[in-house]
């Protein structure tokens, strides 16, 4: 013998049949539309880190050749060795500050 209880005397009642499946539908949709913003900002974020790598890699590339081009140019000319060296500074530190505001511009 069953345990349930039929409610309003066991009758179909089609008007709440309706609600509850419009309620179900609703939820449903809400759930599809979380799932969609989950997977928009895994896409966006996955972009960020493409960008900032992007440029944190040309970033390092372009400090290895000012070093390499640093390094010729003391043993052509020793005498300059300390303004090459300055020079070269100056371009790390400015693709370093390059790199940190692409990190603060793409992380807004």
């Amino acid at each position: 013998m069953s345990a349930m209880v039929p409610s309003s005397g066991g009758a179909f009642n089609p008007t709440r049949s309706r609600g509850v499946g419009r309620a179900l539908a609703q939820r449903e949709q809400h759930q599809l539309i979380a799932l969609a913003d989950i997977h928009h900002q895994a896409d966006l974020q996955a972009e960020i880190v493409d960008a900032v790598g992007y440029v944190g890699q040309r970033g390092m590339y372009v400090v290895a050749l000012s070093a390499q081009a640093e390094e010729l140019l003391v043993g052509m000319v020793p005498h300059a060795a300390g303004r090459l060296q300055f020079i070269g500074d100056v371009v790390a530190l400015q693709v370093a500050d390059v790199i940190s505001q692409t990190v603060r511009r793409v992380s807004r």
